[in-house]
């Protein structure tokens, strides 16, 4: 790619990142959650325990925000805290049965949308975009 057009598929490939999240986002309303806590619960589901200092990080927020956050999801039940048995100040947040199971229909409610988005693609298009998945993946982990 030319240094000319690499700001054209930067450009491109960020607005279609955006509004592809922005539709698939919709099926987020059926947890009942706001998009923050969801997104703090999805760290704790996937990426294990977390202080609070690790998540606010995580979740580029401050420490007061993140703990509004878990105390919101502690009083739904989706999280609970365990302190640390060798240094009682920390305490570690992690996900219940019940915040990981919430999180996961949710996951698969926006696969499901996107999988019936592609199946109204053409086959051809659908084989485009898989031969792109490795290079978009290497994109995503790339820093």
């Amino acid at each position: 790619m030319s240094s000319r057009t690499a700001p054209d598929v930067a450009d491109r490939l960020h607005s279609v990142a955006i509004h592809l999240l922005r539709r698939l986002r919709r099926e987020d309303d059926a947890s009942g959650l706001p998009a923050p806590q969801l997104s703090a619960l999805s760290v704790l589901v996937f990426a294990g325990p977390q202080t609070l200092g690790a998540l606010a990080a995580a979740e580029q927020v401050r420490p007061p925000t993140i703990t509004r956050l878990i105390r919101a999801l502690e009083a739904a039940g989706l999280v609970e805290r365990e302190i640390d048995p060798d240094d009682r100040r920390i305490s570690r947040i992690e996900a219940t049965a019940r915040g990981a199971r919430l999180l996961h229909e949710g996951r698969r409610r926006r696969v499901a949308s996107l999988n019936a988005s592609l199946r109204r693609l053409s086959a051809r298009d659908r084989a485009l975009i898989l031969r792109a998945l490795p290079v978009l993946e290497k994109l995503a982990r790339a820093d």
